[in-house]
């Protein structure tokens, strides 16, 4: 079992920044693909990036590369998404996953992801 909690959300004004945890812990949560998603009201549930187990590989959605970064810190069982130039439109919650899956098999549906939080809210107020 991998237990994951997020934080880090909160208000902020459009050209801002955030930058969201997600704390992993389970045996084997360093080994893990980690992921953030996101789900704005009314929407469905949006991939946003994922990071290899040793951090060395990467994949965004379009719409956040060159805005977003995400990495890890194994040492600690954390994943970041750095988030700058926000928009209103990325006001969503935004969940951590984890699964044991490679980075370059993640592609939709993912419904093979195992492990969920319970996500962290970011709202861009324009």
């Amino acid at each position: 079992q991998v237990q994951l909690v997020e934080s880090g959300g909160g208000l902020v004004q459009a050209g801002g920044s955030l930058r969201l945890s997600c704390a992993a812990s389970g045996r084997t949560s360093s080994s893990y693909t980690m992921a953030w998603f996101r789900q704005a009201p009314g929407k469905e549930r949006e991939f946003i990036a994922a990071i290899s187990s040793s951090g060395r590989s990467t994949v965004y959605l379009d719409s956040v590369k060159g805005r977003f970064t995400i990495s890890r810190e194994n040492g600690k069982n954390t994943v970041f998404l750095q988030m700058n130039s926000l928009k209103p439109e990325d006001t969503a919650v935004y969940y951590c996953a984890a699964d044991s899956r490679a980075v370059s098999s993640w592609r939709p549906p993912y419904s093979f992801v195992d492990y969920w939080g319970k996500g962290t809210l970011v709202t861009v107020s324009s």
